[in-house]
C-alpha cells in the first residue's frame, strides 16, 4: 500500500512539473509567432490607404473623405476636427485618438 502511494506521488509530481514548463514554452512560442504592432498615423500627411489601414471604423471611403477635407481646409490642428467629416462621429475619434498624430 505504501509503495502504491509513493508511485502515485511521483506520477503526480512529474505531471505537475510537466504542466508547469509547458506553459512557459507555449508563451515563448506565442511571443515569437505573433507580432504586437501598434501603429500610429499622421492625419495631416498620410494617404487614404494608410488611414484606412491603421484607424478603426475608417474604411477607404471615409479615409478618402479625410484626405479631401484636409486638401480643402488645410491641415488638422486638433484630432476632434475629424467630426466635421460626414460619417465620422465623436466615438470614432475617441477610439482612434491614441492612433492618430498631427
Amino acid at each position: 500500500m505504501k509503495a502504491i502511494r509513493t508511485i502515485l506521488a511521483c506520477v503526480c509530481a512529474v505531471v505537475l512539473l510537466g504542466l508547469g514548463t509547458a506553459g512557459s514554452v507555449f508563451a515563448d512560442n506565442m511571443a515569437e509567432s505573433e507580432e504586437a504592432v501598434v501603429a500610429t498615423v499622421n492625419i495631416n500627411t498620410a494617404d487614404a490607404s494608410k488611414l484606412a489601414e491603421v484607424l478603426f471604423n475608417i474604411g477607404e471611403s471615409k479615409a478618402e473623405s479625410i484626405v479631401k477635407y484636409r486638401e480643402e481646409h488645410g491641415p488638422f490642428t486638433r484630432k476632434e476636427q475629424l467630426i466635421n467629416i460626414k460619417g465620422i462621429g465623436g466615438s470614432t475619434v475617441k477610439k482612434n485618438e491614441a492612433l492618430m498624430t498631427l
